[in-house]
């Protein structure tokens, strides 16, 4: 790496190392989710499976609890799951990453691997510059120290279809080529901007190869283009002026040749608050792995006051189940943080019922509901209750609207608000429900991955209790399991 830059790095890891002991046992930290060490973490970037190991790196300011100059951070895992954090990957040091204003930094990219060497691909962005946002490259043998090309930006303008908003390169090899897709705007549209490549350096523009169809946002964010089965995926996270809203998946056909994606079906990836900037891998299994910011912009953060924030969601598998409905499901490895097993058969829900053995503040709970043989038409859970029910984190299933229901009225010191999924139940009357519950999080999925909602939750260490509940009528519950996770942290 340039001197500059080796010491900019230098100097985040010196930081990090001094700090990093007075955070680690903070009240808010979580168990098993990956997580800065100390300050701040958004995006996660340059998801990618190297030399055996998967990296992960992330938008991450060392130096507070807030956005700020942006660094990348890096961690590796060989199972997803257990997590070892690396030094800082990228500084910002130069001119096309630098300023003398807070607002710049090494933005969000991707990795990918090139004769044996891990290239990062990111947007430098200072708003002190014109133009404010660049693609540029790093590059390391070993996957831990990354040196800056000489030849940056390696994209220096923004074309035609796009605006000064070009940011979050997202590359990948086809054909023995190289392409990358850029979010963009203009005109009021999100756009996903096209690029080809013979060797990462030299990138030709080759259009627009999806934009919005006027309800998609104005700006898309951290675009992810992918075969998937028999089709092609395309992944963004919407902008609507200054508000950024919940990441769509939109299903289709890419042709290389004309660059054009042509969009199918679409849904939201996640209707929870807290998702945000998803990222994809195809891992040497053949597995299309996703892994989110579980954060949103503008939230209420408590961990802030601990010099902390920002975490990432478990990593889910992007599949089809055997009706041919999308899914995501959480990776087969989560299972080996499982102890402490708790199962229960065939009991009905009338009223509320308290059921201490599945207590808990970092839990994996699977539950089968009889809706078919059931009359209660609201039914759920209240989780991470206190022992007098003012601090609870309600789910709800309300089979007349269909919709699962997660009430955050009462959850504790985050961010409060009501968040609906639409769901079927399947053709026998039955509901799964699988829920991975943190120490500042909860992630439900929704008939074995249909639909995912996750949210941040702040409840006092103490609130831990768990009830059943079933109104005007009762509820048949046909299994629950219920599991303790360990830290993989501790």
């Amino acid at each position: 790496m340039t001197k500059n830059h080796r010491e900019q790095a230098m100097k985040a890891n010196v930081y990090i190392n001094q700090q990093q002991e007075k955070v680690k046992n903070t009240k808010y930290r979580l168990n098993y989710h990956m997580m800065p060490p100390v300050g701040w973490m958004n995006d996660p970037n340059g998801f990618v499976q190297y030399n055996g190991e998967y990296h992960l790196f992330y938008q991450h300011n060392p130096y507070a609890a807030q956005w700020g100059p942006m660094h990348w951070g890096h961690a590796k895992s060989r199972d997803l799951v257990n997590w070892e954090h690396l030094p800082v990957a990228l500084a910002p040091s130069e001119y096309y990453d630098n300023g003398t204003i807070d607002d710049h930094g090494c933005f969000s990219g991707s990795a990918i691997e090139k004769d044996s060497e891990l290239y990062l691909l990111y947007t430098g962005h200072s708003i002190e510059r014109n133009p404010m946002q660049v693609q540029c490259i790093a590059k390391s043998r070993d996957g831990i120290d990354f040196i800056k090309e000489n030849q940056n930006p390696v994209i220096d303008h923004f074309p035609k279809d796009g605006s000064k908003d070009f940011r979050d390169p997202k590359v990948w090899e086809y054909d023995n080529q190289y392409y990358m897709v850029v979010g963009s705007n203009k005109d009021g549209k999100g756009k996903a901007l096209f690029y080809q490549s013979s060797n990462l350096i030299e990138w030709e523009y080759r259009g627009v190869v999806a934009e919005s169809n006027g309800k998609q946002g104005d700006m898309w964010e951290c675009p992810d283009l992918f075969p998937l089965e028999e089709e092609h995926a395309l992944i963004f996270s919407p902008m609507y002026g200054e508000k950024n809203e919940k990441p769509i998946i939109i299903f289709g056909e890419m042709d290389y040749k004309k660059a054009k994606f042509s969009q199918g079906k679409s849904m939201l990836l996640d209707y929870g608050h807290d998702f945000y900037a998803p990222q994809t891998l195809i891992d040497e299994k053949g597995r299309r792995i996703m892994i989110g910011w579980m954060d949103m912009w503008f939230s209420k953060r408590p961990s802030e006051e601990d010099d902390w924030a920002g975490a990432m969601t478990i990593p889910r598998e992007l599949t089809y189940n055997q009706n041919g409905k999308f899914v995501q499901k959480p990776i087969e490895e989560l299972k080996t943080l499982r102890k402490n097993h708790h199962q229960m058969e065939g009991f009905d829900i009338d009223g509320v019922q308290r059921l201490p053995d599945l207590d808990g503040s970092a839990t994996e709970l699977c539950i089968d509901f009889d809706i078919a043989n059931s009359d209660s038409s609201v039914f759920g859970l209240q989780l991470r209750c206190s022992k007098d029910r003012s601090e609870k984190t309600m789910i709800k299933v309300d089979t007349i609207n269909e919709e699962i229901i997660v009430d955050l009225t009462s959850a504790g010191k985050g961010e409060s608000g009501i968040h609906k999924a639409p769901y079927r139940s399947n053709t026998n009357g039955k509901l799964n429900l699988r829920l991975f519950l943190d120490t500042t999080s909860l992630e439900v999925f929704v008939n074995h991955g249909e639909q995912v909602i996750t949210n941040r939750i702040y409840p006092h260490a103490s609130s831990n209790e768990v009830d059943l509940f079933a109104e005007g009528g009762k509820i048949k519950v046909l299994n629950v399991d219920k599991w303790s996770l360990r830290s993989v942290w501790k």
